[in-house]
C-alpha cells in the first residue's frame, strides 16, 4: 500500500480540539502516513512551551470544562506535551504559522521542542496541495 500524505491544520488553543488533532495525527502517523500538523491563528498558543500545559477544555463553559478535564484525568489519557513529544520523535512534523506567532506575542524561541516556523511557500506547495487528506481542527 502506498504511503499517504496528511496535512492537518489546527486553528484553536482549546485543549479538547488540540488533543483530538494530535491523537488523530499520531494515529495516522503510526498507521504509516506521513503527517504534518500546522498550527495557525490561536492554535499557535498550543505550541508555546509555557502555555501548552495549562490549556483547558471549554474555557467558555468553566463548569463543564472542569468536568471534561476530570474525566480526561480519570481515563489516564496522555498529557498534550507527551503527544507532541511522541509525534515529533516518531517522525511527525509540527509547524507554527510565522504570521500568527508574533501576532500572539511569541517568537520561535517560545515554541515547544520539535515545533518550527512554517515556510508558507513550501508548506502550501509541498504539503497541502499534494496531500491525500487535508484535515482541520
Amino acid at each position: 500500500m502506498a504511503e499517504k500524505n496528511v496535512s492537518l491544520m489546527c486553528f484553536h488553543d482549546e485543549l479538547c480540539l488540540v488533543f483530538n488533532a494530535m491523537m488523530t495525527a499520531l494515529s495516522l502517523l503510526r498507521n504509516g502516513a506521513h503527517v504534518t500538523v500546522f498550527f495557525g491563528s490561536r492554535g499557535v498558543n498550543a505550541l508555546h512551551k509555557d502555555k501548552v500545559g495549562s490549556l483547558s477544555c471549554l474555557p467558555d463553559q468553566p463548569k463543564l470544562g472542569a468536568e471534561v478535564m476530570k474525566r480526561m484525568d480519570e481515563m489516564d489519557l496522555p498529557p498534550l506535551e507527551d503527544l507532541f513529544f511522541m509525534f515529533t520523535h516518531e517522525g511527525g512534523e509540527v509547524l507554527a504559522c510565522p504570521l500568527n506567532v508574533p501576532l500572539f506575542g511569541m517568537s520561535e524561541h517560545d515554541l515547544i521542542e520539535g515545533a518550527k516556523l512554517a515556510d508558507p511557500s513550501h508548506y502550501y506547495k509541498e504539503v497541502v496541495i499534494p496531500a491525500d487528506m487535508n484535515l482541520t481542527f
